[in-house]
C-alpha cells in the first residue's frame, strides 16, 4: 500500500507551509516520517499579497519535494461568523475579479478550495473553480442543508471538516453534513484527533458513507512539535500538553497537532474496521483528488 495523502494540512515540526522554502519541506518531512507520502498544503485565508509570496515559497519547496502535491486554499471565501482561526481583515466575498486573481496566482498548483457557499457570488465561484478541476469544499459557513445541495450540485465535492466551523445535524435541519451524505458524490473530512469529533460521530459516519470519508489532520506547525505558542497566518495559538491547538486567548480550535497515522489508530478505535480508517487516509482522497 501507498504511504497516506492529507489534503488538509497547514504545517508540521514547527513550520507552517509557504513560510519559508526550508520550514515548508520541514513541515512536510515532520508528516512523512508518521507514514503521509502525499500533502496538499493548506494556506489559511489571506490577503492576495501574501498570498503571492507564499505560493513563491511553495513552489520553491515543490521542486525540491515531489510530495507536496498542490495548494488548498481554506479561504478567503469564508463566512465571518464561523471563520475560526482565520483573520477576519483577510476573509472577502467571492467577486469574478478575485476568483480570476487567485486563479492566476496559484494556476495548477490549486488542488482545492475552501468556500461559504452562502456568500454573494459563491454559487458562481464554485463553478469557476470547479471548471478549473479545482476541488471546491463547503465548509466555515453559515449554509443551511438547501444551500449546501445547491453548492454540490453546482460543482462542489466535498466538506471541510465536518461538524467543525458549521452547524450540525439536527432533526430538522439536516445541515450541511447531512446534505454531503445525501449526496453520492460528495466527500467528507474528519480531523479524526479525539478532539474535533466524538468518537461515537466518526463510527456513525463511517458506517453510513465509509468509501467518501477523508481523513484530514488540518495540522497546524506544532504537529510533531512541542507545546507553545505558535501562529498559524497571522493569528498567536496556544498548543497544550495534550495537543489541543487554541486561538491564544480563547478556545476556539485552531487547526490540530495531527498525524494521520494517528488518525487511523484514532477511528480503530472508536470501532471503525482498520481497512476503511486506512482506505480514509489513502484511497479515498486519492480517488477525490484524481491521484
Amino acid at each position: 500500500m501507498s504511504g497516506y495523502l492529507d489534503i488538509h494540512c497547514h504545517g508540521g515540526g514547527g513550520h507552517a507551509f509557504g513560510d519559508t522554502d526550508a520550514g515548508t519541506r520541514a513541515a512536510f518531512s515532520a508528516h512523512h516520517t508518521h507514514g503521509t507520502e502525499h500533502v496538499v498544503a493548506s494556506l489559511v485565508s489571506l490577503r492576495l499579497d501574501d498570498l503571492e509570496r507564499a505560493m513563491d515559497v511553495i513552489r520553491v519547496a515543490m521542486a525540491h519535494q515531489s510530495g507536496i502535491v498542490g495548494v488548498h486554499l481554506e479561504g478567503p471565501f469564508l463566512a465571518p461568523e464561523r471563520r475560526g482561526a482565520h483573520d477576519p481583515g483577510a476573509l472577502a466575498e467571492p467577486t469574478p475579479e478575485l476568483v480570476a486573481d487567485i486563479l492566476d496566482i496559484v494556476g495548477d498548483d490549486l488542488r482545492q478550495i475552501t468556500i461559504a457557499p452562502e456568500l454573494p457570488g459563491a454559487m458562481d465561484a464554485i463553478r469557476a473553480f470547479s471548471s478549473a478541476g479545482v476541488v471546491v469544499a463547503v465548509g466555515h459557513t453559515m449554509a443551511d442543508s438547501g444551500t449546501t445541495a445547491a453548492a454540490f450540485e453546482a460543482g462542489a465535492s466535498l466538506l471541510t471538516h465536518a461538524f467543525n466551523a458549521m452547524a450540525g445535524i439536527g432533526a430538522r435541519a439536516p445541515g450541511p453534513v447531512g446534505a454531503a451524505i445525501a449526496n453520492p458524490l460528495a466527500y467528507i473530512e474528519i480531523i479524526a484527533d479525539g478532539i474535533h469529533v466524538d468518537p461515537t460521530i466518526i463510527r456513525t459516519l463511517f458506517a453510513v458513507v465509509p468509501e467518501r470519508i477523508v481523513l484530514v489532520t488540518d495540522a497546524m506547525a506544532a504537529a510533531g512539535s512541542a507545546p507553545g505558542r505558535y501562529r498559524l497566518g497571522s493569528l498567536e495559538v496556544d498548543v497544550t500538553g495534550d495537543g489541543r491547538a487554541v486561538l491564544a486567548g480563547t478556545d476556539t480550535l485552531a487547526g490540530s497537532t495531527l498525524t494521520l497515522d494517528r488518525a487511523v489508530e484514532v477511528c480503530v478505535g472508536a470501532g471503525v474496521p482498520r481497512e476503511l480508517a486506512e482506505a480514509a487516509a489513502n484511497a479515498n482522497p486519492r480517488r477525490l483528488m484524481g491521484l
